[in-house]
């Protein structure tokens, strides 16, 4: 297990300086990664309060590399309700990992240890005082999160600390949500079927490994958040009072990566002509990968959607989706890292370079055409904030209602009225947007 300590002090230590948790994974040793993943997420999701603590028992901070072990203890040995390792083992073993990292400080982390074990009930009340603690959030985002959600703010942070679902995405030229439970069920995997919005979703009653999914490796299954299978139902659907899409439409995923929302298209539209952009070539590399697994053709380019004459060949297009870079404050269940990555002056950038975006590839549509905006935030500011801005610069633009699709999807367990039920959806803003003719 010292290994295993040392390998998630690495990732925290990393998350705190500001690198993403995927990028210092994709570092650690495969036959460690799994359980680094799984203890990282642990220690994310309870850092503010092991943060606090740490500042009552030892005031002045130790180095990086020493902090990152003691917090990341601390976090192992917070209260809940069914701990991973038994408190003896993780002070044993986080010590004998300290010996390793930085020898002279495992008499340090030892005693601090075993007085938070003497006097845990007390330290976590105590800490549990500042907000950030209690919640696992910095500040500055339960601020915004209270503003723009004052009666559902704390459930969000709630859900935001729960693990989430495994949630596919059955193909939708390969058979039905409902045909797939019984092909999960011969593999000893247990599920249940969503619709009907989302009507190709399956949520897994527990996680399992891609390699035990039937037909995963050939393309017929997929694994997708179900609020994110709304998107390309939402952008091609018919829709009342919009005129309908031609049988081969030309469609543009203006940012594609990492290729679920694309693939997605394209299994509804086998037909269209499809132009996968995205401004991080090797992001975009992901979404070859996802098409080849399911035997798709589409045109990919490496290029930023907002610089439009370094890409666009002038024919327009029938229909876009603009998934857009953003805070990802609707997935922090999938992302943990992400709320204490993110700082207060990031969402005004990431709302900026939306709007450059919208501004940018509304003219690329044909009249009549539609524009599907979204992200994965729950933020006002990177949703209906935007669109709304966005209608009074666009005389020409028409915001189209769907319900159950559009507008703000929060993941709370008691939105049973949303797509997928309790507690299946992340955070998602979507809207549908029309170019009068």
């Amino acid at each position: 297990m010292q290994r295993l300590l040392n390998q998630v002090a690495d990732a925290v230590q990393g998350v705190r300086a500001g690198q993403s948790l995927n990028e210092l994974l994709a570092r650690c040793p495969a036959e460690l990664r799994p359980g680094t993943q799984a203890l990282s997420f642990h220690v994310l999701r309870h850092l503010g309060g092991a943060e606090a603590v740490r500042k009552l028992l030892a005031p002045k901070a130790p180095p990086a590399k020493v902090d990152a072990l003691l917090l990341s203890a601390l976090a192992l040995l917070w209260p809940v309700a069914e701990p991973a390792y038994a408190d003896h083992t993780v002070v044993d073993q986080a010590v004998s990992a300290m010996r390793k990292r930085s020898g002279q400080s495992a008499g340090f982390l030892n005693a601090v240890l075993r007085r938070f074990l003497r006097e845990r009930e007390a330290l976590v009340a105590q800490a549990g005082r500042d907000p950030a603690a209690a919640f696992n959030h910095p500040a500055w985002w339960l601020k915004r999160l209270q503003a723009d959600w004052p009666e559902q703010w704390q459930a969000i942070l709630a859900a935001n600390n729960r693990q989430p679902p495994m949630s596919l995405r059955v193909h939708a030229g390969r058979g039905s949500a409902e045909d797939y439970l019984k092909r999960l069920a011969e593999a000893g995997l247990a599920g249940r079927a969503l619709g009907p919005r989302a009507t190709q979703a399956v949520v897994l009653d527990r996680p399992a490994p891609v390699s035990q999914l039937p037909g995963f490796a050939q393309g017929d299954v997929s694994v997708q958040d179900v609020a994110a299978q709304l998107a390309a139902p939402l952008l091609l659907a018919d829709r009342a009072g919009l005129p309908p899409l031609p049988a081969k439409p030309r469609l543009l995923d203006a940012c594609s990566a990492p290729g679920g929302k694309t693939s997605h298209l394209l299994e509804l539209s086998p037909a269209a002509e499809l132009l996968a952009l995205d401004a991080d070539a090797d992001r975009l590399a992901r979404v070859k990968d996802n098409l080849a697994r399911l035997s798709q053709q589409a045109e990919l380019k490496a290029a930023d959607g907002r610089q439009t004459e370094a890409w666009w060949d002038g024919r327009p297009f029938d229909a876009i989706l603009l998934d857009a870079p953003c805070s990802a404050s609707g997935i922090v269940r999938r992302h943990p890292d992400v709320r204490w990555l993110r700082r207060a002056g990031d969402i005004a950038q990431l709302a900026a370079i939306q709007s450059e975006l919208l501004d940018a590839l509304w003219p690329l549509l044909k009249p009549g055409g539609r524009l599907v905006y979204a992200t994965c935030s729950v933020f006002r500011a990177e949703g209906q904030d935007q669109v709304d801005a966005f209608l009074q610069r666009h005389p020409d633009a028409r915001a189209v209602p769907v319900d159950g699709f559009t507008g703000h999807l929060l993941p709370l367990a008691d939105n049973e009225d949303q797509p997928g039920g309790p507690s299946t959806i992340d955070g998602f803003f979507y809207a549908l947007l029309t170019k009068q003719p």
